[in-house]
């Protein structure tokens, strides 16, 4: 086979050059007949998927019985459809299942093995790409972890409380899904968002033309009204927004320690390709 044709198919197919050299083998030369029959067999199908972008899907928790540990896991698919199908569910209970029985939050080391057959073998079978993304693991080292998760699996939310119960924890999760707040309390906020905030705020001030001594103080307050808004401790509890959530755990003798919190694709970037710009593109290059 001539190395051109080679090329061609690796291109078009995005397979390896010994899979590309056999198929055009068996078609005589023939690219769009090697095309034909690489998509019959899984590998193609497996290496196409591959390239997508799974922003959809779904997250999930698991928490010990005595609250001594909660893992917390997103799993990727393409479309919200594939995320509600029983067969990427179950892959995700086996996931979830793994990270928590291991306590493991290195992907690639969870996926290593069995895992990364099953889901090979879901993409065969359902045709989308799927991916796991991230787990993160809360232990409890004198407390309890709790957990919550929002609606159809879009949000889950883990919570380590010293001292306290797992349904104050759980109540707190709820709190952090709804909310989403940056931080524990306003001292654990990264001084470069401080900073910046501090620097929009000043800007804004200056504009008002008021004495010095004045943007000073407006900066003061605004910054500290960021802080309480942002930082878990000094919200409002959703389910009694007379009470914050620090006085709503420090009535039951707890503090909140930490919380991790997953929203389905956050940070993850997805190309938007106009339809009509599309098909211009394929015209084109035809």
């Amino acid at each position: 086979m001539s190395a051109a044709l080679v090329k061609e198919l690796r291109e078009r197919t995005g397979l390896g050059l010994l899979e590309c050299k056999k198929a055009l083998a068996a078609a005589e030369g023939d690219v769009d007949k090697a095309i034909e029959e690489l998509r019959k067999s899984s590998g193609m199908k497996a290496a196409k998927k591959a390239g997508r972008t799974a922003a959809d899907g779904v997250v999930a928790t698991r928490v010990a019985e005595d609250g001594s540990y909660g893992i917390l896991v997103e799993v990727n698919s393409e479309t919200d459809f594939v995320a509600r199908d029983e067969n990427f569910l179950g892959f995700v209970d086996k996931v979830v299942s793994a990270a928590f029985e291991g306590r493991q939050t290195d992907v690639a080391a969870l996926m290593a093995g069995d895992l990364e057959s099953a889901r090979e073998a879901l993409v065969q079978k359902i045709g989308e790409n799927i991916s796991v993304r991230r787990i993160q693991l809360i232990t409890a080292e004198e407390g309890v972890v709790g957990s919550y998760v929002h609606g159809n699996n879009r949000i889950a939310v883990i919570v380590e409380l010293k001292g306290g119960e797992q349904e104050l924890a759980r109540d707190v999760a709820m709190h952090v899904a709804a909310v989403n707040p940056q931080v524990v309390s306003p001292e654990d906020m990264p001084e470069a968002v401080v900073a910046k905030e501090k620097e929009i705020f000043t800007a804004q001030a200056q504009e008002s033309g008021k004495p010095a001594e004045i943007i000073e103080k407006m900066i003061g307050g605004r910054i500290k009204k960021f802080l309480s808004e942002n930082s878990l401790v000094e919200q409002a509890f959703v389910k009694d927004p007379d009470m914050t959530v620090g006085k709503l755990v420090a009535n039951a003798g707890a503090d909140v320690k930490s919380f991790a919190r997953f929203e389905v694709g956050e940070g993850i970037e997805v190309e938007k390709v106009d339809f009509a710009d599309e098909v211009a593109a394929q015209l084109k290059g035809d």
